[in-house]
This record gives structure tokens, sequence and C-alpha cells, in this order.
């Protein structure tokens, strides 16, 4: 990524540099908010990772600045004044994360990829995920169509990567409320505390550090949608006001016992099987019910093997004009190796793979050594439940399988169900 660091202390600056040069990004520096806007105004910038205090700047006033300047821009928040309320008031006003000084390289890096799983990209993954040749596909596409000009509560399920987002953001923009705002509200990515709060808001003194109001997600998607992703991993206490938001529309904000009403319309996205977690108690029954009125599965790009190559190609064409490279097509043992591929980690994978390949590829095609190794190297024969194997083939399968589509080792442990220490040691045993 291009990412543009933003703070008054050279030191640290360099540091960033450092790190995130290690981890393959390219850098720009800005020590104030005019020479952080002299750096998007001359070059692409994917991320800004802004300090909250910069000399006599306001690091929130600058966030409205570079936003103003470039809407689609990602900021993370750094800062050595962590709290709970300058948190919330970032994002509020367009953060899309928070990391509070002093962090390590890795606690950088799993931000980093926070980011990228949750931000649309520049190439037009509308087109992308929404053509097909797939019946399956188009099924989808067929009760997407249908249900949009509706208010009813949608579930979106599916696997990561498979574009449950996009399905959200298309059903909003072809509603009756797509002139009001579309609010995201990222389930997984905060504490119980910060959750509540960044979703109902929170009154002056509800907490420690909370020195001012704020009206949270739910008001600022009045009259518009509001979608919940990966509403899965959303804390048990929270469920049980998240259900009165779903069945009446009622809410109270953090401190506060004003009832309030909000005119939106919900959206939920989950990559979890939310059966299992209601009969083990992780999940509200009664939540489930209200939020799958309309249920929508969103098929793996291993289903739609009559889409890939199409979508390699349109995924080329755009990504090869933004890096300005006369790069046409794929030869044809690059075809053959994205047709043979499973892509556990979905259209994210695909275009991860295809963008790595425009930026290696230095002939007018795409060759099968541009592409990443995992998608060259053929594997193991396919693993499938029931065939005459040990179940540590089985699970090691799985386990590879689901390390592939996730974006980090918390994320796949999550997934399977274990802790970290657990799937270190599955990993070990079976030389994952």
């Amino acid at each position: 990524m291009n990412i543009l660091v933003v703070d008054d202390e050279a030191n640290l600056r360099r540091t960033l540099r450092t790190v995130l040069e290690s981890m393959k990004h390219r850098v720009s520096e800005a020590a104030t908010q005019a020479q952080a806007l002299e750096a998007l105004s001359s070059s692409k910038i994917d991320l800004a990772l802004l300090d909250l205090r910069l000399g006599l700047e306001s690091g929130l006033d600058v966030l409205v600045a570079l936003l103003r300047a470039s809407p689609g821009l990602g900021v993370i928040v750094i800062t050595a004044h962590a709290s709970v309320d300058t948190a919330v008031e970032a994002m509020r006003r367009g953060a899309l994360d928070y990391l509070p000084k002093p962090f390590t390289p890795q606690q950088l890096s799993e931000v980093l990829d926070r980011w990228r799983r949750r931000t649309p990209s520049d190439v037009n993954d509308e087109t992308v995920i929404l053509e097909s040749a797939e019946p399956g596909m188009q099924r989808v596409l067929e009760t997407i169509a249908a249900v949009a000009t509706s208010d009813a509560t949608v579930l979106l399920r599916g696997e990561s990567g498979a574009g449950k987002g996009v399905f959200a953001r298309t059903i909003h923009a072809r509603s009756n409320r797509s002139a009001m705002p579309f609010v995201t509200v990222h389930c997984p990515s905060l504490s119980a505390e910060l959750l509540e709060s960044d979703l109902f808001g929170h009154v002056k003194g509800a907490f420690t550090g909370a020195v001012r109001d704020t009206t949270g997600k739910v008001y600022a998607a009045e009259g518009g949608t509001l979608f919940l992703d990966e509403v899965g991993d959303l804390p048990l206490p929270l469920q049980a006001k998240l259900l009165r938001l779903v069945q009446d529309r009622n809410y109270e904000r953090v401190g506060e016992v004003k009832l309030r009403t909000a005119s939106v319309r919900i959206i939920a996205a989950t990559n979890r099987n939310l059966e299992d977690d209601v009969k083990a108690g992780r999940f509200r029954e009664d939540l489930f019910f209200r939020l799958s009125v309309i249920e929508v599965t969103v098929p793996p790009l291993r289903e739609r093997r009559a889409d890939l190559l199409s979508l390699a190609e349109h995924l080329l064409a755009r990504l090869a004009a933004r890096e300005g490279k006369p790069i046409k097509g794929f030869t044809v043992p690059a075809r053959d190796a994205i047709l043979r591929h499973r892509w556990p980690g979905n259209v994210r994978e695909l275009r991860n793979a295809v963008e790595r390949a425009v930026l290696l590829g230095r002939e007018e095609q795409i060759d099968i050594n541009d592409l990443p190794p995992s998608v060259t190297t053929v594997g193991p024969p396919q693993v499938a439940v029931g065939e005459g194997l040990p179940i540590d083939a089985v699970e090691a399968e799985h386990i590879r399988r689901v390390l592939a589509a996730s974006a980090s080792l918390e994320e796949a442990a999550r997934t399977l169900g274990i802790d970290p220490s657990t799937l270190y040691r599955k990993r070990k045993r079976y030389g994952l």
C-alpha cells in the first residue's frame, strides 16, 4: 500500500517508515496538516497513520481535512493520549481504527490487516462480484434485486472475502434509502465498551474519558442503512441491546435513560455458523431469528468456476490501468493455474493475486511466474469429508483452507473455534 505517516516527531516517522517498508509498503511522511494535504495532492495514498497531537494542531481537525481532501482515504489514528472518548470521537469523524502508543510492529501489522479486510478497493468490486455465469450466483442476484426495495432485515452469509460487504452496499444503492447514509459497524474490531459507544453513542460522564456527548453510528445512519459486519462476533451483552434495535428500532445511548427511535434499515453479515453459536450459547436465538428475515448465502469463488477467468481479466484490466502498465491478459499456463486453484480466500485472494502479478509483470501478458506460489503450486490431492481417509488428514486440510482464507492467525483460530496456542500446535503437527 501507499501509506502516509502524519506525525510531528521525526524519530517516530523514521521508525514507522522502517517498519512499514519492511512490510513492503511505500511510505510518505508529513509533520503538519499542510504537508499531509500536499502529499495527498501529489500522489495516490491508500492509508494515513495520523497522530492526534501535531504540535499546535489537533489531529481530529486534521482527520476531517484529510477525508475532505480525499474521501476514499483510510485513516488509522495513533496517539500516546489514549482514551475511550478520543477513540470513539476519531471514528465518529471517519477514522477506521485506533492504535494507542506504544505499539509493536505485530500490532501495527494486525491493524493494517483489519483495514485491508474491511476497506473496499479502488477496483470496481461491484462489477467484479455482481456479474456471473453461474446459476447459483444468478439466484443470489435475483434475491438481492427482489428484496432491495423493501425495508426487510437481510442476513448475508458466506466465507470471508466472498463479497458480502459489496452485496450490502448494492442492496442499499437499490433501495428507497439510497440517498441517505450507508454506515458500517465492524463488530469484531473493538472492545465491548468501545463497540457499544460506537454503535449507540454515549453522554458526557458515562465512563472514564467520556468528556463530551457522542451520537453513535445508529444516529449517523438515520434514514439510511446500518450494516453490521461479522455480527456473529458481537459480544453477548450487546446482543440484547441490538435485539431491541432490530425489533423495535429503539435504543439508548450509553449513560442515558432517554429512549430513542431510529429509522434505519438493518443488514447483517457473518462468516460463522450462527446455528451452532446459538446451540453453544454464544449467540441469542431471538436475535438470530430477527436478523434472518431474508437470508442470502454468497457462494465461495470455488463454486463460481465459470466466472474465474472473466473476474481475473476484469481485475487485471482495472489494476493495470491504475498502475499504468500495458498488460493485456494472461498466458495459457497462467490461465490454467487460475482455473486449477481453489481460491480459499475467494474474490479477495484473487484480487490480491492479480495485483501482485500486475506489480511484478514485465511483459504484455501475465505469466505463471508472476502469480503467487500459493496459486501456482500444485498441492496434495483434495480431501473430502466421507472419503476413506484418517481424521487427521481431514483436519489438516480443513485447517489449511481456513488459514489460507484468513487475514491473521487470530482470525483463523476464531473461525476454527480454538485458541491461538492450540492452532499453533496443530500447525506444527501437520507442517502447515
